[in-house]
């Protein structure tokens, strides 16, 4: 059984989506791939896992780095979930590029390499956002590209994360806006 609630963030309106386990989705309302995997009807309900998020978020947006992570059960295919945990690993403030997580990727299962492309689906498919922070993942030549919340959203969590701008730049055109 899933179950969801809702949280106000200076963002905009978050839906927050969990399981048993932990929390299973986390997503911008509007945003891209929104609610994906969720069941057709889950019942809305408070859960610790739904206050231990909610106690993160605040944390997060009054610009500090938390201490501590709430439960997470991460849904996906062995390639996505083994992403996510990659992306899990972005620290706090800094970014990492798709080529990084892909070389890291390969570096982890003894590959000769893997595809930047493949790891950018797998990122722009990630259901706990911010959390499992994919808008940390930026392109190689300092492009804010894809990120499902929109990049407006990428560029404001960024800044609240205190990360260098001078060196990133939004595009204006591509197929991952």
């Amino acid at each position: 059984m899933q179950y969801v609630n809702y949280y106000e963030t200076p963002l905009g309106e978050i839906l927050l989506a969990a399981d048993q386990d932990g929390l299973t989705g986390l997503w911008f309302s509007g945003q891209k791939y929104y609610a994906s995997r969720l069941d057709p009807e889950p019942e809305e309900k408070d859960l610790p896992a739904f206050d231990e998020t909610r106690r993160w978020l605040e944390v997060y947006f009054a610009g500090k780095k938390p201490d501590f992570m709430p439960p997470i059960h991460m849904v996906g295919t062995p390639f996505q979930i083994a992403v996510w945990e990659i992306m899990r690993r972005i620290p706090y403030g800094e970014t990492a590029t798709y080529g990084e997580i892909a070389r890291e990727f390969a570096r982890e299962r003894g590959l000769p390499r893997m595809s930047a492309q493949a790891v950018g689906s797998a990122v722009a498919h990630n259901r706990i956002s911010i959390l499992i922070p994919c808008h940390r993942v930026t392109g190689t030549n300092g492009s804010l590209t894809g990120y499902a919340g929109g990049l407006d959203r990428k560029v404001k969590l960024l800044t609240l994360e205190k990360v260098d701008m001078k060196d990133f730049f939004v595009p204006h055109r591509g197929t991952a806006l």
